[in-house]
């Protein structure tokens, strides 16, 4: 089955985390977010980021525009993605790292969400881009 994503609608932005992540979306995953993706992307300069929940379950964000970004990842793979394909990569960084550090039901969550982007992305027209910058 084919995973799909919708677009949060602006004024639901808040609603939605909230129910995912409760209050460590605006506390922990967002900047946890921000923060790969400023150290990442050598041309990432902030900006207002797109809200996804995928049909699985899931959910990802995104910068908003088709800018395409320069990547230096720490395993070594370097080159251009997609706003979209980066904010698939940072939010699978940042679920990683905070189920190692999450505590308190938060690491389950994010390991939870980990798994549901990563299945989202193995169709994504970047897959090999994607999973050469997570593995």
């Amino acid at each position: 089955m084919i995973i799909t994503r919708k677009l949060v609608p602006t004024n639901s932005r808040t609603k939605v985390t909230a129910q995912l992540f409760g209050h460590n979306f605006p506390m922990r995953l967002e900047p946890t977010v921000f923060s790969f993706a400023d150290h990442m992307a050598e041309n990432y300069s902030g900006g207002y980021w797109d809200f996804f929940t995928l049909s699985n379950g899931g959910f990802y964000m995104h910068p908003q525009g088709d800018k395409s970004f320069i990547v230096s990842c720490e395993n070594g793979h370097e080159g251009s993605l997609s706003a979209d394909a980066l904010g698939i990569v940072v939010c699978l960084y940042a679920y990683s790292h905070l189920s190692f550090c999450g505590g308190g039901g938060f690491d389950l969550v994010c390991d939870e969400h980990y798994h549901l982007l990563r299945e989202f992305a193995l169709d994504h027209p970047e897959a090999g881009g994607i999973f050469s910058a997570i593995d």
